[in-house]
């Protein structure tokens, strides 16, 4: 492992966690819903769920699914009942107002936040394959314990800097005053979105 080889894999990490996905869309969703503090502990939760697919690829995911096909199949299945049923709560609610008074609305508790990122990365197959095809393919065989932690650990600030670029982006007077006049029509695109997306996970 070179410092050269380190930052390729951290350089194509970061371009495969701004690529567009069920994160992307849950995190810019609660940003403007719930406020900038909220979506940085949400990106906590992604920062975590990702270090969590860096270090069980590393530790052998890939071979793993190869000799238990059904446990990624289950794990897709999985993933997709998940986002489905965030879809489904998000349509359900489409049509209620947004206060834009977050001391007196904000629902949704930082610790909640983050159990809700994790859970929605953890049960993401997409970085299952990333992780497992992919990102474990970058990482040259007997590289020393020092170097994985460190491949971990940018992977996990990877996620949280992005998402945290999204929450701050997204959370903005302006951009929660223009999501306010649109929710319904946003919140229900991002529901069939995710539908989408879920539909895509368990037929793929």
């Amino acid at each position: 492992m070179t410092l050269a080889a380190f930052l390729s894999i951290i350089a194509i990490h970061l371009l495969a966690a701004i690529s567009p996905g069920p994160s992307f869309v849950v995190c810019l969703r609660i940003a403007a819903q719930e406020g900038f503090r909220t979506a940085a502990a949400l990106a906590l939760g992604f920062g975590l769920g990702a270090a969590l697919w860096a270090t069980a690829a590393l530790a052998g995911l890939a071979l793993l699914f190869e000799l238990v096909p059904a446990l990624f199949t289950a794990l897709k299945l999985v993933g997709a009942a998940f986002l489905i049923w965030i879809a489904i709560q998000m349509w359900r609610h489409a049509s209620a107002p947004l206060e834009l008074d977050l001391a007196a609305t904000e629902r949704m508790t930082r610790s909640r936040a983050f159990r809700f990122g994790f859970l929605t990365f953890a049960t993401n197959p997409k970085p299952a394959v990333f992780f497992g095809a992919v990102f474990v393919g970058l990482v040259p065989p007997g590289t020393p314990l020092p170097w994985l932690i460190a491949i971990v650990a940018a992977v996990f600030v990877n996620e949280v800097l992005w998402y945290l670029l999204v929450a701050r982006l997204f959370s903005t007077g302006k951009a929660r005053a223009g999501y306010a006049r649109v929710k319904t029509a946003v919140d229900r695109s991002f529901a069939g979105l995710l539908t989408l997306f879920g539909l895509k996970i368990a037929l793929g």
